[in-house]
């Protein structure tokens, strides 16, 4: 899907949690016949979601790329969107280009089930009330960014582990003067596996902004 969008120097960087549904095995195939185009990142430590999210744009800034895509691979996030949200980018002083559910011509699947659309609304009402960061969906992981705007927040220290990441990454770009856009996409439900959304995970999520607020500055 995303080799048929025609973004000029695309590299696809897979990151494998040591992944027990042969992800990893599938990925490291599909980079032996299309090495210059896909890669694979084999994590063994299962430290988190936001560990996994630093390992690889870790990689991808190592690699030399002026622009960095993070999506999840369970075909929640419409790669049909990718191309607007560079083009964004790159003709805009964003930061950052959100593909957000919640701005004007976004949406959700229709068999997002009660209690998850509530988790999600309430979740960004409860960040934006406390940190103001003025980002309607401030937990997205579907995210393009310039390199230049990685380096400065500097993603390597960041704390937060869980869905928190993404917070604390839009916090950070904040305080560095950068400006964060968002466009619209449809969120699908995935197509295979299950969420990580575990109590810890809630727990932290909720503490975060708190933290932010009142923690150290970064």
């Amino acid at each position: 899907m995303l080799s048929a969008l025609g973004l000029p120097n695309l590299h696809v960087l897979v990151v494998d949690d040591d992944s027990p549904d042969g992800t990893g095995e599938l990925a490291d195939k599909l980079a032996l016949e299309s090495p210059q185009s896909l890669g694979v990142l084999h994590r063994t430590t299962k430290d988190g979601l936001g560990r996994a999210y630093v390992a690889g744009i870790g990689r991808a800034l190592d690699e030399g790329a002026d622009v960095v895509i993070q999506m999840d691979a369970d075909l929640s996030h419409p790669a049909s969107v990718v191309p607007i949200m560079v083009e964004k980018l790159l003709s805009t002083d964003a930061a950052v280009v959100i593909g957000s559910r919640y701005v004007a011509g976004g949406s959700v699947a229709g068999d997002w089930g009660l209690h998850r659309k509530f988790l999600s609304a309430w979740a960004n009402f409860y960040v934006n009330t406390i940190l103001r960061l003025g980002v309607k969906d401030v937990t997205a992981g579907f995210k393009a960014w310039k390199a230049e705007t990685l380096r400065a927040i500097d993603v390597a220290s960041i704390h937060s582990n869980g869905y928190a990441f993404q917070v604390e990454m839009n916090y950070r770009t904040v305080r560095h003067g950068g400006k964060i856009y968002e466009v619209p996409i449809r969120f699908e439900q995935r197509a295979d596996g299950v969420s990580k959304m575990s109590l810890g995970v809630q727990i932290e999520s909720a503490l975060m902004p708190w933290r932010l607020l009142f923690g150290r500055k970064v």
